[in-house]
């Protein structure tokens, strides 16, 4: 299968759930989308590889790996996020040194964190954004907001109703899409998000 290049559109702060956030990737040559799920240390560790003027006192768990990988000339060649099961997304780190090529299995939200310190290109398969992927608007953007010079990230978005797993249940496959395209034009991701997975299921 062949591999398609990601990018890293935004990060959205979950109104609803406390601690979530939707770090949410674009293809390169594409408009789908792919929202994910992660938790606020992650969250806030892409955030600030990613702002340049924002540096932690001391270094955070993956400044610390690169410290660690360029000490011992460990190059991160990419990441590949390769397998979705349940909601779930399975992603491995691409390690190369001395000529040796190593695959390592990880989280994706570490990988992603990984990949921005390295400059890594980001992959995933065709048949993930098949089942996973939204289409987005080519004029939608995102941007990323800092709320200080902390460490913390605010990234606001309008919110849609709140729909829990349950609710979605007595819902048919055409309301669900429905809802998926209000959640995504209010961007709302998370909620996109969980929608999306409530479809994949009963496909």
């Amino acid at each position: 299968m062949s591999l398609i290049l990601l990018t890293i559109k935004g990060i959205s702060y979950s109104q609803t759930q406390s601690g979530a956030y939707a770090l949410v990737l674009s293809e390169i040559e594409g408009t789908r989308t792919l929202p994910i799920i992660i938790g606020a240390f992650e969250a806030q560790s892409i955030a600030i590889a990613l702002e340049t003027e924002i540096r932690p006192p001391r270094p955070l768990t993956h400044d610390l790996f690169k410290t660690f990988a360029d000490t011992f000339d460990i190059h991160i060649k990419e990441i590949i996020i390769h397998k979705l099961v349940d909601g779930v997304f399975f992603s491995s780190l691409i390690c190369e040194r001395d000529g040796k090529e190593e695959v390592i299995d990880t989280r994706t939200s570490d990988a992603i964190a990984i990949a921005v310190r390295f400059n890594a290109p980001i992959y995933t398969y065709e048949n993930i954004l098949d089942k996973a992927g939204i289409y987005l608007k080519v004029d939608e953007e995102m941007d990323f907001e800092n709320k200080d010079e902390s460490t913390e990230i605010s990234i606001e978005f309008e919110k849609a109703p709140e729909k829990d797993k349950n609710s979605f249940s007595s819902l048919t496959l055409k309301e669900l899409n429905n809802q998926l395209n209000d959640a995504v034009t209010d961007e709302n991701y998370e909620l996109a998000a969980k929608i999306r997975d409530e479809i994949s299921n009963r496909s």
